[in-house]
């Protein structure tokens, strides 16, 4: 559901009788009830309401504040609105804590981190984690950890989803779509089991006032442990495997979250060792037949396909500009997705020991199964001038393991992640950090401190500081501040109806006072990479916001759409890296050119990536392998005449 950012109001504070009829409301639908005795003494009373104002804070702290929101959920991008809960326990940084959506209260993994056994904890292998990641639902044969399963995981109630690999950390929050304390067994089974909502690394986690990026998960979680060991699920987990994934591989993918994906132990004909083991003496000697090759062939061009159409879904004809000459046909359709696990295959899976002797007859053999379409060019050449992608034997492709390939400098080479070592901003760690400075007509109320930057924090800390040393808290309600002249001339200039409505109050509530000021104060920004402070040697701050890595889709000669990339400089990304990789992950020729009035005389030069047709996704991708959040990317589709 939080895929996608979705769109969130500026956020007001909450009632303190609002707060206490959600968190009720909240405590009664988990059945968080805190136990007492049937007929409890005065001091048996006066602990358990204790003990549930102490409840009520922990899940909705007296900072919290509402927003509105609203957002697309399911294959058919329906729109939805809602509300988010925004608040930070003790000496943390403000998070989304809760988020209701049609009358229901669903609680995010900050919140789920903080209170074990909320709701039941479901499990699944880590590399059906990663799909959940991407927008997956969890399907039946991905359930691992049972049965029995949780009793409390019925048809239509919340749940956490964890890792085996780490199984006392939630990392998504969903609703079971049946009945899963019921099931005796999950291999063979089909369907969806869990309705993947929100998770960790979604926009809802990354999502913070003070715009610093979404906490790391925790290694952890010493309550979460003391459930499963009584459930007995602590040993249970470490000795599950892999191989308890059924074909479906235990995750779905619809609409606009993707495609689903299959993992299996499919071998096409070649046999293959399972996971990461060496394959054995007897396997490493078999002599592959031609009909085995031929066959691997097939596959690894059918796999190709697969690859396109799965990881440019959005593109036209995915991604794939035709005509597609041979040697494309060879390097990046087929090459990269046979299985060669041994020396001995990789000697005997090449074209020239199969049936058809090299590329161009193959094609044409491919050509008679009707699966594309080719011609001739140049009298020397087969070009292949349209795919069917809706032919059964693609549409129905299910993915095998491919071998990890190393090279001699240790990097990967495997085609379908386009990572380059050579590239330091792949992985890294980027952190936007916005710094705020007192004009001079704001400089009296910040004396007491000499920092020339600040964080939002630190000017909400000094504030109050100030409110309390010149008593300004109103007398009957404590969230309101009493102006004084130097407020009232300083923050509030009477140019506004909001102004004059609180020039003639007198007060003004403390948050929207902080909020002014904010507002009121020079910003400068400063874009750290892995782990690096603001107040670290070199790093300095640049006046003004943040800029915005720029994605333009325009067309040029006609019909023909490009797609370029600037502003990537800011981010530590290097053009040229990231434009050999769209090259080869996109199969289409790309550029780089310094971005024209870009830069002043006796700067560095902006550099612009431009990419042969729209790959948007396959753009933002690749920028996300670098660090780049989807909320520092802006998108200008000129073909659509829009800017979004």
């Amino acid at each position: 559901m939080f895929k996608k950012k979705p769109q969130i109001k500026p956020a007001a504070p909450l009632r303190s009788s609002d707060r206490r009829k959600i968190a009720d409301s909240i405590i009664h639908d988990y059945q968080l009830t805190i136990s007492q005795p049937d007929e409890p003494t005065p001091e048996q009373k006066a602990e358990a309401t204790a003990a549930h104002t102490g409840l009520r804070n922990s899940l909705l702290p007296d900072n919290v504040q509402s927003a509105r929101f609203t957002t697309t959920h399911g294959p058919q991008l329906k729109q939805v609105s809602g509300t988010v809960y925004i608040g930070h326990p003790p000496n943390e940084d403000s998070r989304i804590l809760w988020w209701q959506i049609e009358g229901a209260l669903y609680p995010s993994v900050y919140t789920l981190w903080r209170h074990p056994d909320m709701v039941p904890l479901l499990h699944t292998p880590s590399i059906v984690i990663k799909k959940l990641q991407g927008g997956a639902d969890l399907m039946t044969p991905g359930l691992a950890g049972g049965p029995p399963f949780p009793a409390r995981a019925k048809k239509g109630s919340v749940v956490a989803i964890a890792s085996t690999e780490n199984p006392s950390v939630p990392v998504a929050v969903g609703v079971c779509e049946i009945d899963v304390s019921a099931l005796q067994q999950v291999q063979g089974q089909k369907g969806h089991a869990v309705e993947n909502l929100h998770w960790c690394g979604d926009e809802l986690w990354s999502f913070s006032p003070s715009e610093r990026p979404g906490k790391p998960m925790p290694e952890e979680l010493e309550g979460w442990v003391r459930g499963l060991e009584d459930r007995g699920l602590v040993d249970k987990a470490e000795d599950l495997k892999l191989d308890d994934e059924a074909d479906e591989g235990g995750v779905s993918l619809n609409g606009d979250e993707g495609q689903a994906h299959a993992i299996n132990g499919h071998t096409n004909g070649v046999t293959e060792p399972s996971g990461d083991q060496e394959p054995n003496d007897a396997e490493e000697a078999r002599e592959m037949s031609q009909k085995d090759i031929d066959s691997a062939f097939r596959s690894a061009f059918l796999y190709g396909v697969h690859h396109h159409k799965t990881t440019q879904s959005s593109s036209p004809t995915f991604g794939l500009v035709f005509p597609l000459s041979q040697s494309f046909v060879m390097s990046n359709l087929i090459q990269p997705f046979l299985p060669t696990f041994t020396p001995l295959q990789k000697e005997q899976l090449q074209i020239k020991k199969t049936s058809w002797k090299n590329i161009k007859k193959f094609i044409k053999a491919l050509d008679k199964e009707k699966l594309l379409k080719s011609k001739e060019k140049d009298g020397h050449e087969t070009v292949i001038l349209d795919i069917d992608f809706r032919d059964k034997a693609i549409a129905e492709f299910k993915p095998y393991r491919l071998p990890k390939k190393e090279s001699a400098s240790g990097k990967s080479d495997k085609p379908t992640n386009g990572d380059d070592t050579g590239d330091d901003s792949i992985r890294q760690k980027l952190q936007v950090v916005t710094s705020y400075r007192p004009t001079s007509k704001l400089s009296p109320l910040f004396a007491s401190t000499t920092k020339q930057l600040l964080t939002p924090p630190e000017v909400r800390e000094i504030m109050t500081a100030y409110i309390e040393s010149e008593n300004l808290v109103h007398t009957t309600n404590k969230r309101l501040v009493n102006l004084n002249p130097l407020l009232g001339n300083s923050v509030f200039d009477g140019s506004g109806n909001l102004d004059k409505e609180v020039l003639a109050k007198g007060s003004v509530p403390r948050d929207a006072l902080v909020d002014r000021i904010l507002h009121s104060m020079n910003t400068s920004y400063a874009i750290l990479r892995n782990g690096a402070s603001i107040t670290d040697a070199g790093i300095k701050t640049k006046s003004g916001t943040p800029p915005k890595v720029t994605i333009v889709l325009e067309t040029r000669s006609g019909n023909k759409t490009m797609t370029k990339v600037s502003g990537l400089e800011a981010y530590h990304i290097n053009a040229r890296p990231l434009a050999d990789e769209l090259r080869k992950v996109c199969a289409g020729s790309t550029s780089v050119e310094p971005l024209a009035g870009a830069a002043k005389k006796n700067e560095k030069e902006v550099l612009e990536v431009m990419v042969q047709g729209p790959q948007k996704d396959a753009v933002l991708k690749a920028l996300e392998k670098r660090g780049v959040q989807s909320r520092w990317v802006e998108i200008v589709d000129k073909t659509k005449g829009k800017k979004r």
